[in-house]
């Protein structure tokens, strides 16, 4: 890991430095959907009126994605296209989907928009998206140059609403230090898993609490790799039922199996005022997270001494599975379609992409996957994992589902209710749920 940080750590340094250096040059906008009333040079003096775009996503405003974003590809995009400029709106994400679903209600959406690929189809069947390969007459052609199982998740009923953006998933990052103090090997099952955490929690050396794992959430995002891992589902294959699968036994015993650790003080993460996960990691409170190659970027600035390792989803009786994640950009009914064809073109292309890597995120572009320095960023055991990695349900109610989903594991870890009688009434709510669409 120690080639992969240095690397990584002297990007950081770089991006940072480039948007010290070139802040002022961003995009004259004013507003979230205010249009500027500048107009460059070019588009004077060729008569052409000007065209601004409106971007919503939710990279974080002081982190190097929205850095390279703003100093970087938006500038290089304005100079390739004269006449369109582009405004850039970082929101966090939960509150980029809220956002979107008010601004459908009163017209006011962007043009184009990052969007975690779980709620494209919540927004296709509101029908505010742009179905691009029946609109846009290049669709194929820009669609084959990016991976199929990245565009998987913006094709709905055989149409495409969104391309491919950036694809990730999580594997298990571990303390190599603490892990050889106590004699231990990376857990490659989840019984090894178990025992690890509970062994590896307790206090250190400076009397400190420490805790076997972290996990930041009780979402979708955060349980599905243990519901699945442990041979559980979330519905039948047909999406269409969830009784029988979200209270089945397997499932019921994946989430057991976190509220038993959690109330022997064995994990923690999600309570506020818990140790953020980059921090409590990077100083030893955390002896294991399962997160995603962003955190190797977040590492390699914040504890670029830290030492450690990863490795696969523990396997269960399930199998080794963790969550199929990533982005996809979107285009809104009421954009200048042009133009925003145009950026997303651009954001998905093989110079975009490979600047995106330098960041941490890992390209969808089949030609900057084959980059020499993306070949180097220790993207490999991600894509590896990214094999057997499951897609949360594609289904339009997800959002109303996660959030019941979350709601009901909490009642569990603080003993409210058992897992088997929380998952039976969330089972009845989710068919619900599902029958409405």
């Amino acid at each position: 890991m120690k080639k992969g940080k240095k690397i990584l750590a002297i990007i950081m340094t770089t991006v940072i430095s480039l948007a010290a250096l070139t802040g002022c040059k961003k995009s004259p906008v004013i507003s979230e959907t205010g249009q500027t009333t500048k107009e460059s040079a070019e588009t004077k003096k060729s008569g052409q009126k000007e065209v601004t775009i409106n971007f919503w996503h939710h990279y974080s405003a002081q982190s190097a994605e929205n850095a390279t974003l703003e100093t970087v590809l938006i500038p290089k995009f304005e100079e390739e296209n004269p006449g369109i400029k582009v405004n850039p709106v970082s929101h966090e994400w939960a509150d980029l989907h809220e956002k979107i679903l008010i601004s459908a209600k009163s017209n006011t959406l962007p043009d184009v928009a990052r969007l975690d690929s779980a709620w494209i189809p919540e927004f296709q069947k509101m029908g505010i998206l742009v179905p691009l390969d029946e609109e846009m007459s290049d669709y194929s052609s820009v669609a084959d140059g990016l991976l199929e199982s990245a565009m998987a998740t913006a094709t709905i009923g055989g149409h495409a609403y969104g391309l491919a953006l950036n694809t990730n998933t999580k594997i298990l990052f571990y303390n190599t230090e603490a892990f050889r103090k106590a004699g231990l090997d990376a857990p490659g099952t989840m019984e090894d898993f178990m025992n690890t955490i509970k062994t590896l929690s307790g206090t250190n050396e400076n009397g400190q609490t420490v805790w076997g794992y972290n996990e930041p959430a009780l979402a979708g995002w955060n349980l599905c790799p243990f519901i699945w891992s442990f041979g559980g589902e979330l519905t039948n294959p047909e999406q269409t039922k969830a009784n029988g699968y979200i209270n089945s036994d397997k499932t019921v015993a994946a989430i057991q199996m976190l509220a038993d650790l959690y109330k022997a003080g064995a994990i923690t993460g999600w309570n506020s005022g818990d140790i953020p996960m980059t921090d409590g990691f990077g100083t030893g409170r955390y002896m294991m997270m399962l997160e995603g190659p962003w955190k190797i970027a977040e590492l390699a600035g914040a504890y670029p001494d830290m030492e450690y390792g990863t490795v696969d989803m523990p396997a269960g009786d399930g199998g080794s599975h963790s969550v199929l994640g990533g982005e996809d950009i979107a285009m809104f009914n009421s954009a200048n379609k042009e133009a925003a064809w145009k950026f997303m073109q651009f954001m998905t292309d093989e110079y975009a992409q490979i600047a995106m890597a330098k960041c941490g995120q890992i390209p969808v572009n089949k030609k900057a996957l084959e980059n020499d320095m993306v070949k180097q960023a220790d993207f490999a055991p991600f894509l590896e994992a990214i094999k057997n990695a499951k897609s949360r349900p594609t289904v339009a109610s997800w959002s109303e589902i996660d959030n019941e989903l979350s709601v009901t594991v909490t009642a569990v870890m603080n003993g409210e209710k058992t897992a088997k009688e929380a998952m039976d009434e969330l089972a009845v709510k989710v068919d619900a749920l599902l029958a409405a669409e």
